[in-house]
């Protein structure tokens, strides 16, 4: 009977020990460091207690929009911004996150600091959408969105609304301008 007590605790042992720790800057299709996808707003504070969390909530009530969540570090820097899914809901999810900090990165090292080039060489690109100042270009692999300014474009395709975009418009040296993950799906 202690034998097979002791077996069990050394088992059990092997298993916690062997548990990888999550990276708090790794973006992933269903998570962004220890963010998830499931992750209610009433948790933020337990994830983020080493930050500071801002709350915007006014006016909301009569509009139904959405209120923004800005986490940021102990040093004022600010990491990411999120979005509910419903207003005033302690309970809800998190919609969308736009990041900030270039320490977060997907699997395939991209971040805020990347450029087009970096997208298209690891992700496949599942849309681009022609913006009137800017293109959106979509990764369903990871549920992310990256916002180029137009004016990384040539002058010639800045202001063409009617143009379907490919990959081959966009230089390789366009810098992403916003970078979304987006929950909403």
């Amino acid at each position: 009977m202690y034998k097979s007590i002791l077996t069990i605790c050394f088992i059990a042992l092997c298993f916690t020990s062997c548990k990888k720790k999550q990276n708090p800057f790794e973006i992933n299709k269903q998570n962004i460091g220890l963010l998830t996808d499931s992750t209610q707003i009433k948790d933020l504070k337990t994830i983020y207690k080493n930050d500071s969390i801002v709350k915007f909530i006014g006016g909301d009530e009569f509009t139904g929009a959405k209120n923004n969540i800005d986490v940021f570090e102990k040093g004022g820097k600010l990491l990411l911004t999120l979005t509910p899914k419903q207003a005033l809901d302690s309970m809800a999810t998190i919609g969308s996150i736009r990041v900030f900090d270039a320490r977060y990165k997907t699997a395939k090292n991209i971040a805020v600091i990347s450029t087009f080039k970096d997208i298209k060489d690891n992700y496949k690109i599942s849309r681009i959408s022609n913006l009137i100042n800017s293109l959106v270009i979509g990764v369903d692999a990871i549920n992310a969105s990256f916002t180029i300014d137009k004016k990384e474009l040539p002058a010639n395709l800045r202001f063409d609304m009617d143009l379907k975009f490919e990959p081959t418009h966009i230089p390789d040296e366009a810098k992403i301008k916003y970078f979304f993950i987006n929950w909403n799906i």
